[in-house]
């Protein structure tokens, strides 16, 4: 495309990101984190958000070149700790009511070949030194959104043998098209987004499903529990303080949290996963009791496995998401090695972290008082995409009584 059309795109996806994404408010903090491969994206973003009346928008630059000589350099005690002014960074970002935006360009091979404990002991510590910041996204006390900007390294994995400059357009071109940018008024069509998430999930918050099995021709044989008062969510369907706004764009899933006790079977991976950096490919997981017994993996062994071990509940399941194979992400055709856009190109699970506003009253519960309703507690929260073309999915009711949810990969019956 064009250079002045690439700009006035360019700005029609900020102002997205602002509006719809955060819906910053007047008067509010932006706390904006971006790799330095997007900084001039970063900078027409703040200068949206001061033009919606931010009162002050803080930036943290990331750079995954340093990262890794971190990882290549450091001993593993260093990453067993953050520093005191990181931490504080975070947490204070929170307790000023800021809004959380992570604008992500990251490098699907930038850590290939790292030591997995290093990465697992950088997750654990930031989880504990952060938890305030944490606990403020996991409980619906501060808006947050994760979205995308297209940088050299990703584009060039995305679309290999092209110029850094050629690759880089036809991302941005992907990364518009996925999110609506190209619709005649962007924030309209978000909103008609929202509307049909928030059909699909009244009509399966109605339904009280038990249990979830999901069946296919790639080996996935596998049975959820879902908590008695779990609730479903679309991707808009997120409040804070009766604020709506979209956690993810783009966005096309409808998720829930299940029963941490109660998953059984074998999951099949439909995609690659990309996790620090490192690619994880040809995997599968065998649960009992809700909790990982097996698993197996034809490239990332090990990382999978750092993963599953990040504590002691990050074996079990915090999430289950249901996207349509005709979703537009899928449509593209494009592989994205990118979690925040194949996950909503394919049915997923997650293991690690549930969700509280997944739980009815989870908001206003503890920890422990989730841990012991079935929501999972975790230092981690992973995606996984199962979702294929021939996917079965069937709610089963408490009485026993089965309804067919997804048929050849798409909405079956009256979710259609």
């Amino acid at each position: 495309m064009s250079n002045p059309e690439l700009q006035t795109n360019l700005e029609k996806y900020a102002r997205l990101i602002i509006d719809a994404g955060c819906n910053l408010q007047p008067g509010q903090e932006l706390f904006l984190s971006s790799s330095v491969e997007t900084a001039d994206f970063a900078r027409l973003v703040t200068r949206i958000a001061y033009e919606r009346g931010a009162r002050h928008v803080t930036v943290k630059y990331t750079d995954e070149k340093i990262s890794r000589l971190h990882y290549d350099n450091c001993a593993l005690e260093v990453f067993e700790t953050m520093p005191e002014w990181a931490a504080l960074l975070n947490n204070s970002m929170v307790r000023e009511g800021a809004a959380i935006l992570s604008i992500i360009s990251d490098d699907p091979e930038a850590m290939t070949g790292i030591d997995p404990a290093k990465a697992v002991a950088n997750a654990r510590a930031a989880h504990a030194a952060c938890r305030e910041f944490y606990d403020a996204l996991d409980f619906g006390r501060n808006v947050w959104c994760i979205a995308g900007a297209a940088a050299p390294a990703w584009a060039c994995k995305v679309f290999p043998g092209m110029t850094d400059c050629e690759a880089v357009d036809k991302l941005w071109d992907a990364i518009f098209t996925t999110t609506r940018v190209y619709a005649e008024n962007p924030l309209a069509a978000w909103e008609e987004h929202r509307a049909s998430f928030a059909a699909r999930t009244r009509l399966l918050n109605d339904q009280r499903f038990d249990a979830l099995h999901y069946a296919n021709a790639a080996g996935t044989d596998f049975t959820v529990g879902l908590t008695k008062k779990h609730l479903w969510n679309g991707g808009g369907d997120i409040t804070v303080d009766k604020t709506p706004f979209f956690p993810n764009i783009p966005t096309e899933e409808i998720f829930t949290t299940p029963d941490r006790l109660r998953a059984d079977g074998t999951v099949v991976s439909a995609l690659p996963l990309i996790h620090n950096g490192t690619l994880i490919d040809g995997f599968s997981i065998t649960f009992e009791n809700g909790a990982v017994v097996d698993f197996s993996a034809e490239q990332g062994y090990e990382t999978l496995k750092s993963i599953i071990e990040t504590d002691e509940n990050a074996r079990r399941l915090g999430e289950v998401a249901l996207v349509p194979f005709a979703s537009p992400i899928r449509e593209t055709g494009i592989l994205f090695f990118n979690t925040l856009y194949d996950e909503n190109a394919s049915c997923h699970l997650a293991l690690g972290q549930g969700f509280p506003d997944c739980y009815e009253g989870g908001t206003e519960m503890d920890a422990e008082a989730l841990l012991e309703a079935g929501v999972n507690k975790s230092a981690t929260h992973v995606d996984f995409m199962i979702g294929t073309e021939d996917l079965q999915i069937e709610g089963i009711k408490a009485d026993g009584e089965v309804v067919s949810v997804f048929e050849k990969g798409n909405w079956a019956g009256i979710f259609a």
